[in-house]
């Protein structure tokens, strides 16, 4: 039998979503946001020759961690403009917060003070971003000099310490006001901002990839059959995605009985939703990442500079067995993502805390005794749909990289697996907030077609 929300929502009424002001201010709000995002990602770095950048970046670039990094800002990494690094070290220093805050005391007991503790959490979050793109920025000016210098291609109009400052400070206040339009759009507009700019990122680089897709089957490069299975995969995949990230195992909770205010006794339930993908995109992009590592040092150092050295050699042998498709690369990609699938659902969700807050709400599981035995089964419940969830992570991820190494069409690497997991989610996440938000408008007509009975006196 649906739910009363579920009732609620099947009569929301799309005709009047027009009369929603605030929700369409919101909208447009989102869009504007978004087209100063965009056209941030076109203007270059002080000191970066536009032009010479473009074909240093199609000479060098292509299939390293810098791929995955210019795919979320939108192809701002490959212009070397304000923004290349992103929203990326935000990224990473939340996560790292996050992590700190489950592992630390001291952070653990600030993130329990409520309001004011995630205030603090913030800042700290803030001094993070700020030092990771000042390092992330410096390294990057450094490696595109050298890496210009080793392809004799003019990138950088005046190298030196002076365009490398110029160009951490700039790619510093890019980032930070990135952030800062993230956090606007999280409350002024509609979805999460953060998320929201990295899926326009991915959006953006959608139609030069679908343009050289129908060119590759038009010149014959590509046969109808490659074309034809690449996008019956990615269709699939995306059902897939929609049914998993949706999918969730509901543990009933049983609270004693009270009094009602007519003098009877009820006892009221309600359920612990525990998502099958509890890790989110986190694991393919830190598994990613730390494949991809060695790639990426050779082409920020110039492959003629790293083959001066034994160590040098070591590490270009090392990428031609760590290249995508690879065996041994599809091996530990699949590893890494079920590793940090454990890992991170550990960190995220704390089944002693659960336990205990349930045992003070004077709730339980029904035929477990709180305490102890509540905390091992949650554990145990949480272990088996993480081992679900990781599975699934493991084949959205491995299965296009397959395809497109079996097939040949290495260019198309950048929009797999992961891409497609944030579109989803990001997209998902977007439609409920708006589905709310006209719910909230039309909460008064809802309540009539719905036949719900809460507002009669009694």
């Amino acid at each position: 039998m649906a739910s009363r929300a579920d009732q609620m929502a099947s009569n929301l009424n799309l005709s009047k979503f027009g009369q929603a002001t605030e929700l369409k201010n919101r909208i447009w709000f989102t869009i504007g946001a978004l087209i100063i995002f965009r056209l941030l990602s076109f203007v270059p770095l002080p000191g970066v020759d536009p032009v010479a950048q473009a074909a240093l970046y199609a000479n060098n670039a292509a299939g390293g961690v810098l791929d995955i990094f210019n795919t979320f800002s939108g192809g701002s990494l490959e212009r070397m403009s304000l923004i290349a690094l992103g929203v990326m070290p935000y990224i990473t220093a939340s996560i790292v917060v996050q992590l700190a805050a489950s592992l630390s005391p001291t952070l653990a007991a600030i993130k329990k003070e409520g309001e004011s503790g995630r205030k603090k959490l913030n800042q700290y979050t803030r001094y993070g971003t700020v030092f990771l793109t000042a390092l992330q920025g410096y390294f990057l000016a450094a490696g595109l000099e050298s890496l210009a210098a080793a392809n004799g291609i003019s990138a950088v109009v005046e190298p030196g310490l002076m365009f490398r400052v110029v160009a951490t400070i700039s790619l510093i206040g890019g980032t930070m006001f990135l952030m800062w339009l993230g956090e606007q759009i999280t409350s002024r507009g509609i979805g999460n901002g953060i998320s929201l700019i990295i899926m326009a990122g991915i959006v953006a680089q959608l139609p030069r990839l679908v343009a050289n897709l129908l060119e590759g089957g038009r010149t014959g490069s590509i046969s109808g059959f490659v074309i034809v299975g690449f996008i019956a995969m990615f269709v699939g995949l995306t059902l897939l995605i929609c049914f998993m990230e949706r999918g969730q195992r509901r543990v009933l909770i049983q609270y004693p009985k009270r009094a009602t205010q007519r003098g009877m006794m009820q006892a009221d339930r309600s359920h612990l939703p525990l998502k099958i993908n509890t890790a989110g995109v986190i694991p393919p992009i830190f598994a990613s990442s730390l494949l991809l590592l060695p790639i990426t040092i050779t082409q920020l150092g110039g492959n003629k500079v790293a083959g001066e050295s034994a160590m040098g050699d070591f590490v270009i042998t090392l990428n031609q067995y760590l290249a995508h498709g690879q065996p041994i690369y599809l091996l530990l990609y699949g590893l890494g993502i079920i590793f940090f699938c454990f890992f991170y659902t550990a960190v995220v969700f704390n089944p002693e805390e659960t336990s205990e807050n349930l045992k003070k709400a004077g709730g339980f599981i029904p035929g477990i005794r709180p305490g102890k035995n509540t905390e091992s089964y949650l554990d145990y419940v949480l272990t088996r749909i993480t081992v679900l969830g990781a599975a699934y992570l493991t084949l959205v991820c491995l299965l296009p990289d397959y395809v497109m190494a079996q097939t040949g069409q290495q260019q198309f690497f950048a929009i797999g697996g992961t891409s497609l997991l944030i579109l989803v989610n990001v997209t998902i996440d977007t439609i409920s907030q708006i589905q709310s938000h006209l719910l909230a408008h039309q909460y008064g007509d809802l309540l009539k077609k719905a036949k719900l009975k809460g507002g009669r006196a009694r």
